[in-house]
Parts: structure tokens; C-alpha cells; sequence
């Protein structure tokens, strides 16, 4: 299975707690799968960062390296895609990565509500 994590769930793997649901946290872990971050998770992480609303670590990147999670880039088909999706959730990161989901056939590991709203695969995070 291919997954695709959601930005809280990044975040919930960095903090290694106890947050993420058993099924994730094995699916994530146990090595048979390919992780992916997207491009517009880590914007997404820099900005409330930079605001103040978030700690993470400083070399994020290094971290999803360290990790073995494999880096999706935003390409212009993701970009027109999420364009147009349905109006169903607000929040354009979430569109972006539900984009990227269904282009790429990926699972998306998240805990959002509104997102299996969209015909994408999704996992509990």
C-alpha cells in the first residue's frame, strides 16, 4: 500500500506519541508500505511555524529523510486538480492532498472529517 500522510499525521509521527490509531501507526511503520509527504504539508507546517502556532523541528526535512519518507512534489496536474474538486472542504492544503491521493493512487492516512467526503482512499490516522 502506497500512503500518503496527512499534515497532522506527520506531525503525530514527529511527536511520537500514542495520538495515531494502531492500523496507521502499524501501516506506517512496519516497512511494507511507501510513505509519502507532500510538498504542501511541509508549506503548510513552515507557515504555522512561522506564526507561531506550531513546534516542530527546524530541519523538517532532515527529519522526513531520516524517516525514509519519500517527497511529493506538487506538479501542475495536482495543482489542477485540487483546482477542481468539489467545494467540499474550505482548507486548500486538504484539497491539495486529496489531489494528490487520487492522482497518484495513494491512501491518505488522516483523521479529517471532511475529506472521505471526496472519492479518495483514506486510512484512520
Amino acid at each position: 500500500m502506497n500512503l500518503l500522510l496527512d499534515t497532522h499525521t506527520l506531525i503525530w509521527v514527529l511527536e511520537g506519541g500514542d495520538t495515531l490509531s494502531l492500523d496507521a501507526r502499524k501501516a506506517i511503520v512496519e516497512g511494507k508500505n511507501s510513505i509519502f509527504v507532500s510538498a504542501a504539508s511541509v508549506w503548510e507546517i513552515s507557515i504555522k511555524q512561522a506564526i507561531g502556532k506550531l513546534l516542530v523541528p527546524n530541519n523538517l526535512e532532515d527529519e522526513i529523510k531520516r524517516l525514509r519518507f519519500e517527497q511529493l512534489s506538487i506538479s501542475f496536474k495536482h495543482a489542477d486538480l485540487a483546482g477542481k474538486l468539489p467545494l467540499i472542504h474550505k482548507d486548500p492544503f486538504d484539497r491539495m492532498l486529496v489531489a494528490q491521493a487520487q492522482f497518484e493512487k495513494l491512501t491518505l492516512v488522516t483523521r479529517d472529517k471532511i475529506i472521505p467526503q471526496y472519492d479518495v482512499s483514506t486510512l484512520k490516522a
